[in-house]
């Protein structure tokens, strides 16, 4: 087995750390001193870079203005944004991009997928349903009608809502079927409604109130919202294994410089203890993102579902980036409270993809039922 990165993957993060080099985590105001969000739109700037580096485009194929790389490739660049704390969407445009490459229509592609990779065209995911816990599809209904398709419903916490053209809104038929429909964000019976996340960016929740569709809008290919729910997930852990790593690496600065008795805490064997326990965690939640997103970009068999993977990836990320930022918290002492410090940032930021992620027990008990259903050996 070759477990190396290739060539085209590796020159993916050569250019993101070139293009992430000169984020400051401190750009906006601290979530810790802010009432509301911490910021109105996305870091502009910071996009228009990620499209002039063809980093929004990454995933597409050539035919689009893409590299046509994968979702492993994808997942680099992610753990790259994650380390400065990078306020783009580059997640949800990304996974909703490639799920229009993969399962929309030839003229849906055509139409999306040059200007997205471009950065003229924003995209966004809703994935949390009606209340974050429940499965997404089932918060907005679908019917069709004879003149296309009627969406009602509503979905919450959709990131940076205000500032994407089009929501990919995951939704289900009469039959129960799951579907998908890319909802442009000044249609006619949409309403948006502020919500702030807990690091302080802007969420909405979204309303769909007899949205009216065509046809061409809608992505009815079956298995296509599992495979985005999938992606979803993986990008997000790679964005916990990012920051995790960032949040480590301060942490190992700070101990190595601060000293008590004379000496540099990092010689302590209770401080040395505790980073190699972090450390061991970090290396743990990079073992399964990368089996994780190996499955979704090959498409390869298993004794699980990719599911699986993805359900024992998100059990480490979830568990993993918590402990890493209370680690780094407890070792820094008070000075990680400090607002003037990057470290309460990176806190807000673990606990919203904590949040996003779910807690790891039911992630335990979906793992459960795939092995209950899928006999091994």
């Amino acid at each position: 087995m070759d477990f190396t990165f290739t060539e085209e993957q590796q020159a993916a993060v050569e250019a993101a750390e070139a293009v992430f080099a000169d984020v400051v985590p401190d750009s906006v105001p601290s979530p810790a001193l802010t009432a509301g969000a911490v910021a109105e739109d996305i870091d502009r700037p910071l996009w228009r870079k990620l499209a002039d580096a063809d980093l929004l485009s990454l995933v597409l194929a050539p035919e689009y203005g893409g590299a046509g790389l994968d979702p492993i490739a994808l997942c680099l660049v992610l753990r790259e944004s994650a380390r400065v704390l990078a306020r783009v969407p580059l997640l949800e445009n990304s996974a909703a991009a490639l799920t229009v490459q993969t399962y929309a229509t030839d003229a849906l592609r055509a139409d999306l997928l040059p200007r997205a990779g471009r950065g003229e065209l924003v995209l966004t995911v809703a994935a949390a349903g009606r209340t974050g816990h429940d499965p997404a599809e089932l918060a907005v209904t679908a019917r069709r009608e004879k003149t296309g398709w009627v969406l009602d419903g509503m979905q919450t916490a959709v990131p940076w809502a205000q500032s994407a053209d089009r929501v990919l809104v995951p939704a289900h038929t009469g039959d129960g079927t799951a579907v998908l429909t890319l909802v442009p964000r000044l249609q006619n019976g949409v309403r948006l409604d502020d919500q702030t996340s807990t690091n302080g960016e802007r969420h909405a929740e979204v309303h769909l109130d007899s949205v009216q569709l065509r046809d061409e809008e809608m992505i009815t290919a079956p298995g296509a919202w599992e495979w985005l729910r999938n992606l979803l997930t993986t990008g997000t852990c790679a964005l916990a294994l990012g920051l995790g790593q960032a949040v480590l690496a301060m942490t190992s600065a700070y101990t190595s410089k601060r000293e008590q008795f004379g000496f540099p805490v990092a010689t302590f064997q209770a401080v040395a203890v505790q980073a190699a326990d972090r450390y061991i965690d970090l290396r743990a939640m990079e073992a399964t993102l990368w089996q994780a997103a190996w499955r979704i970009s090959s498409g390869a068999n298993g004794a699980l579902p990719p599911a699986g993977d993805v359900a024992v990836a998100k059990i480490w990320a979830s568990e993993g980036v918590r402990r890493v930022v209370q680690t780094a918290q407890h070792l820094h002492g008070g000075f990680g409270a400090d607002t003037d410090y990057a470290l309460h940032r990176y806190h807000a930021w673990a606990k919203q993809l904590e949040l996003s992620l779910g807690p790891a027990a039911a992630h335990e008990e979906a793992l459960g039922d795939l092995l209950a259903a899928h006999a091994l050996g």
